[in-house]
């Protein structure tokens, strides 16, 4: 598919919400839209596809706003469906354009061409992958990441009972630290996904080589289907965040506190 010229002069692909944030927390959220703009022709979905979880993750950005309120921290959040780009994969990734996400074929992102797929790169990633770099350098090496997702009960016809994950690449310090005090809710590491699934390309190209402490937050989105669960889940994830981030700080045994 060829991209109008000007087709993107005043698409606003990704935005900040409270970018003066005054804590140490930077709120990601990558799947926050499902908005698809009109000159993608909805991408050939039918209308149950382009609300469903394959196009954004309901709820996600309802949390991370009373959350990102709550805690005082910058959030940045894709404007995009994750179906014209996954902002959470990179661009060589075949789901960074998916041509199937779950039972559904995406027949816009069937064939794509290596110029398509340029063209979508530099004007839905890059911005966005520009956005993150700006706000994690004005709070500087003391940032800390937390992206924020959400994930359907059943996937492909198999009911998941896990509440929410916490995932993580090879640096757990964060994740661990939620792990040993995380309670009330079914809580697992790297489930539903982890790794292995490539869905930690944010942490991996924002986090680890800065040596920022990071995590990657997965709720199941029926935690999340209303606006009073949403502030009930920000609530919690935002003393559970703090009571992590306490733990790390502690000194360890044989350190002196400062």
């Amino acid at each position: 598919m060829q991209l109008p010229a000007g087709a993107f002069a005043d698409n606003e692909v990704v935005r900040t919400a409270n970018p003066g944030g005054s804590h140490a927390i930077v709120l990601i959220c990558e799947h926050a839209s499902s908005r698809i703009p009109p000159e993608f022709h909805d991408l050939g979905l039918k209308a149950d596809a382009l609300t469903s979880h394959i196009a954004w993750d309901p709820g996600a950005m309802e949390t991370a706003l009373a959350l990102s309120g709550r805690l005082d921290s910058a959030l940045v959040y894709s404007t995009v469906s994750r179906l014209v780009y996954d902002c959470n994969r990179p661009p060589e990734a075949s789901g960074a354009m998916p041509a199937k996400s779950e039972i559904y074929t995406v027949p816009g992102n069937a064939n794509l061409s290596e110029s398509d797929r340029r063209l979508r790169t530099e004007f839905y990633y890059r911005p966005f992958e520009q956005r993150v770099e700006e706000v994690l350098n004005e709070r500087g090496d003391g940032a800390v990441i937390v992206t924020l997702h959400s994930f359907t009960p059943i996937y492909n016809g198999v009911r998941r009972d896990v509440e929410i994950g916490v995932l993580h690449d090879t640096d757990s310090r964060f994740a661990d630290a939620m792990l040993d005090i995380g309670e009330r809710y079914d809580i697992r590491r790297n489930q539903p996904y982890g790794p292995g699934d490539g869905v930690t390309h944010t942490l991996k190209r924002h986090a680890l080589p800065r040596g920022m402490l990071n995590v990657m937050i997965e709720i199941r989105n029926d935690l999340i289907a209303t606006p009073q669960q949403c502030l009930a889940m920000a609530a919690y994830l935002a003393r559970w965040l703090e009571a992590a981030l306490a733990k790390l700080r502690q000194p360890q045994l044989g350190e002196t506190a400062k």
